[in-house]
């Protein structure tokens, strides 16, 4: 084990290990209050004293998190990671969120009880692993000292029904990701090497009540109530969401994302209610996705680094190797440094930028749709609108973007789905100069449609010297009557939020922003008629109308900033 973690160190560029020997005890039996026993594996630094860094995962303690806690442990850390309730060997039945703040805090309570706890400890995880960490973070008192959140956030309400769509492909896959690991290996891997088909099914059901049982077999009961507690403000999430006390969070916490990440709007919340609230966030954001191989290097290297700093203080703070790291000595101090925001920005001319809080100071500029399928800064004229035919009977594919499974996220390019009769394009004339934008980006569509209730989703792209289109941004928003009622004339102004993003426009590319009906899987399919999310099987085909003219100005909203901004390798 200790060559595999040299080797993964040397290629993570991590810092040196400080302790030669690790002690490693599986297994260990942790009881909460209503009597379930959590497994729960301990990695021992040589060194007394050390503080504790936890890990509670419903992904098993082998593979990545064997390698995690050998890493860390060697690093000077005792290293504490815990299947929660329900997975891999823990008692009880898994649910989503329920039982994470009573859970983690009693692993808390038997930490006081253990002869080498220092009373200082932290915690680092991503995506679910993040989650169990805000539900503690606020009642864990001065004694969490550190925390390193990645690709997650406080409250998965808002991910899961983002624009008040049904996060499809997300939520689905997930239940089947977890569904898997009660399956044989070999099984398994022959499922992947087929494409999943099952799942890819599932997808494509209807109604929707019935696809988990599609694509895993069985009835996922939380993927039921995600069905069924679908509107805002619903009891049902009140306990299962912890945004509510990110503020009362004194540990500090570093967070680390990806501009294609599906928690990142929720993330971004995050950072800016700890900001609201005085403290001092570390956030970086990469050109990454939810599981992307080189998300997981820097959450590593930013999150040791944070640790050390935080969790203990006592300890010089690491260096980074000056023969892997070229930047200037200021710019690595500044990686160090508590607080702080690194981010990398998109497109040609990109690169990392350090910048002392989120979002930058910017210009918000309209970029108006215009007849033709022009896109420009210029107001807009009087046009007749454009019109698509949505059929929800053969739903516009959604293609990259935040998407749980890394292989099929990210930039792509979209000249494929922009070939359809359902989506609507506006293009700039190729730009003389660079545009760099950084920050929220959002949308206002005017639309008249046959149907009262629809899908708008905009996607911002960046088309290249090649004609090559790659999505930057993009954002959903579901229509019925009682969110957004038509004015006298019919027509429906529709807010979209999209991603926020960091990406420069070189000069000779052109913006382009698309107008769809939907974006399938992605988001569960509009289907016209208002049904229940879950038991709707009746498909309304319907015609939408995009105006665009001086009365119902539609454009997109993109923060311009001044270019300058320092740049340096990551």
């Amino acid at each position: 084990m200790r060559l595999v973690t040299r080797l993964a160190a040397a290629a993570l560029r991590l810092p040196a290990a400080r302790t030669g020997r690790v002690t490693v005890t599986r297994g260990l039996p942790v009881r909460v209050r209503d009597g379930v026993t959590l497994r729960t594996d301990h990695y021992a630094p040589e060194r007394s004293g050390a503080p504790t860094v936890l890990i509670r995962t419903p992904y098993g303690r082998g593979g990545p998190l064997r390698l995690l806690g050998q890493l860390l442990a060697e690093r000077g850390f005792h290293v504490v990671v815990q299947s929660c309730r329900g997975t891999y060997g823990s008692g009880g039945t898994f649910n989503p969120l329920v039982h994470e703040r009573d859970d983690g805090l009693d692993t808390l309570d038997w930490l006081r009880r253990q002869p080498w706890y220092s009373g200082a400890f932290g915690s680092f995880g991503a995506s679910y692993q993040g989650f169990v960490q805000w539900a503690i973070a606020a009642e864990a008192g001065d004694e969490l000292r550190a925390m390193v959140a990645v690709v997650t956030a406080s409250a998965t309400r808002d991910s899961t029904y983002a624009g008040e769509a049904f996060a499809l492909d997300t939520v689905l896959t997930w239940a089947e990701l977890l569904q898997a690991q009660t399956v044989p290996w070999l099984a398994r891997q022959w499922e992947l090497k087929r494409g999943q088909p099952r799942l890819a099914a599932a997808l494509a059901h209807l109604p929707l009540v019935e696809a988990d049982r599609v694509a895993t077999g069985v009835t996922v009961p939380f993927f039921q109530e995600w069905l069924t507690h679908h509107t805002p403000h619903a009891d049902y999430w009140r306990a299962r969401i912890f945004d509510d006390a990110v503020a009362r969070v004194r540990a500090p916490v570093a967070m680390v994302s990806g501009w294609h990440d599906i928690f990142l709007p929720a993330q971004l919340a995050d950072y800016a209610a700890l900001r609201a609230a005085g403290r001092h966030p570390r956030l970086v954001i990469g050109p990454w996705t939810h599981g992307s191989p080189g998300l997981f290097a820097a959450a590593l290297r930013e999150g040791l680094t944070w640790l050390d700093t935080h969790l203990a203080p006592n300890r010089s703070r690491p260096a980074r190797e000056p023969a892997r790291d070229p930047a200037p000595e200021p710019a690595r101090r500044a990686a160090a440094e508590p607080g702080g925001v690194r981010v990398y920005v998109g497109g040609t001319g990109g690169g990392w930028r350090d910048l002392p809080d989120w979002p930058p100071p910017a210009t918000v500029t309209p970029w108006y749709l215009h007849p033709g399928g022009a896109l420009s800064a210029r107001p807009p004229v009087p046009s007749p609108p454009d019109a698509i035919w949505y059929d929800p009977a053969d739903p516009t594919p959604s293609l990259g973007g935040p998407l749980l499974v890394a292989q099929r996220a990210g930039p792509v390019d979209n000249r494929r789905i922009e070939a359809r009769p359902d989506v609507l394009t506006y293009t700039t004339d190729p730009l003389a100069a660079p545009v760099e934008v950084a920050g929220p980006v959002s949308a206002r569509i005017h639309v008249r449609s046959d149907l009262p209730w629809l899908d708008v989703f905009v996607r911002l792209c960046d088309v290249d010297r090649r004609g090559r289109s790659w999505n930057v941004c993009d954002g959903l928003v579901r229509v019925s009557p009682d969110r957004f009622p038509s004015g006298p004339d019919g027509v429906v102004r529709v807010p979209v939020t999209l991603w926020p993003t960091a990406h420069r426009f070189a000069p000779g590319h052109r913006l382009r922003v698309h107008v769809t009906g939907g974006a399938h899987p992605r988001y569960a399919r509009n289907p016209g008629t208002g049904e229940p999310l879950g038991t709707a099987v009746t498909l309304r085909a319907g015609r939408r109308l995009i105006l665009h003219d001086p009365e119902h100005p539609s454009a997109v909203f993109l923060p311009v900033v001044q270019n300058g901004a320092r740049s340096r390798p990551m």
